[in-house]
């Protein structure tokens, strides 16, 4: 094989030219998006040193020597940086390496008919240096595309912590771009309770809300571009997951992604006490959010207001709390919190009206009312941080009444 080549070596070097040239045109034609990328005279280039280092493969693996590989690891690197499909790359390596065999065939052909049955035998060296060619550009594509994956991650991640941690509006406005998202529109923050295991992303359907996901070490957040969908939508996300979880109120512009995550911890803050959602939605638990958002003034509240219940023996005052709870959580309705407690009617009565002794509240009075209700709020609160005691029990739920207090 060696031999027939140097006899051959001229004409086969303007033959060459001629057969990258055709490759070259091949490819365009045949595959646009993998060629138009590279321009066609970097394509014709490639095709004439690839096939050039074929034949001198071929020379020295006939002598013995190991084939140079460093050309087609640097092709597999370059194409996978610019993003072209390795099976693109592939094919072209397949056609140069048919185009090649042709090649030699017309050239021995033109110098000694003869001479071709000397050429059989050098079949299986040429295609054992295509595949050494082919493996190599394929290993050194699969490593830089798994480098330059990292590092995409790493550049998503930054730019997802930039607008989460706030900044300036014109770098949120610039980071929001180079993540795809649109300037204005509708989004959500939601974030998962710190401490929690990862959790297994949920298949996305392809008319949904398009969520990006953050982890860190201080817990999982993601920002949700919601489109058309209501908020709703991102709890029915979440509910296969089974995780707490607090979710901002919907925001306009990436600007106000950093406020809407803090809005979305005060949701989740909310949704540790009996009876929370798992899902918080901001808007759905504000007198909690404002209680959990306020730790001095909920503790002033809890003493002000509930100081003489908490100051009962603990069961009693869990009594008291529990009763207070379901109450408000029926609107009102002492008929409806007696179902929930299991007990009669006129027995929440009295737990009632000793609560409005204690606490010298009335829970005729509007004003004395959300006092109360924010009040117990922070109990349940300060239970859920675990820095006071147990938190009044949550009675099963009822289906909600209508109609007025009774």
């Amino acid at each position: 094989m060696e031999r027939i080549i140097e006899e051959i070596r001229e004409d086969l070097a303007r033959r060459i030219a001629v057969a990258a040239d055709r490759l070259a045109e091949r490819t365009l034609a045949e595959d646009p998006a993998y060629a138009a990328p590279l321009g066609r005279a970097e394509l014709r280039e490639r095709a004439h040193r690839q096939l050039r280092q074929t034949v001198e493969g071929v020379v020295r693996s006939s002598r013995g020597l190991p084939v140079d590989l460093t050309e087609a690891r640097s092709v597999g690197v370059l194409r996978a940086e610019q993003g072209l499909p390795l099976s693109s790359l592939l094919r072209s390596h397949r056609q140069a390496g048919r185009l090649l065999w042709q090649t030699l065939t017309e050239a021995v052909t033109a110098h000694d008919r003869a001479a071709l049955p000397r050429l059989l035998p050098g079949a299986s060296v040429l295609w054992d240096v295509l595949d050494q060619q082919t493996d190599a550009t394929a290993e050194a594509y699969r490593q830089a595309e798994t480098a330059r994956g990292g590092r995409d991650r790493e550049r998503r991640a930054a730019l997802l912590d930039s607008l989460l941690d706030g900044g300036a509006p014109e770098a949120a406005a610039a980071a929001a771009a180079q993540l795809g998202l649109p300037g204005q529109g509708r989004f959500a923050v939601l974030v998962l309770r710190a401490g929690a295991d990862p959790v297994e992303r949920p298949p996305l359907a392809a008319a949904g809300p398009r969520v990006l996901w953050r982890i860190r070490a201080d817990g999982e957040s993601a920002l949700v571009e919601l489109g058309h969908h209501p908020l709703e939508a991102v709890r029915e996300l979440l509910a296969p997951l089974g995780v707490r979880a607090g979710v901002s109120p919907v925001v306009a512009a990436p600007a106000e992604f950093a406020r809407a995550r803090r809005l979305a911890v005060l949701a989740l803050r909310t949704t540790t006490g009996p009876g929370s959602p798992r899902t918080a939605l901001l808007d759905e638990r504000l007198p909690a959010a404002l209680v959990a958002g306020q730790g001095e003034l909920a503790g002033r509240l809890r003493q002000v207001v509930l100081g003489p219940v908490l100051a009962l023996a603990p069961e009693d005052g869990r009594v008291l709390l529990t009763t207070l709870g379901t109450w408000l959580a029926c609107q009102g309705s002492t008929t409806y919190a007696a179902q929930r407690l299991y007990c009669h009617r006129n027995t929440v009565s009295n737990r009632l009206r000793r609560l409005e002794q204690l606490t010298g509240r009335s829970l005729t009075d509007p004003a004395h009312v959300v006092e109360l209700a924010l009040a117990h709020a922070a109990v349940v609160q300060r239970a859920a941080d675990g820095q006071g005691a147990s938190a009044p029990k949550s009675p099963p739920r009822t289906p909600r009444r209508s109609g007025p207090a009774g």
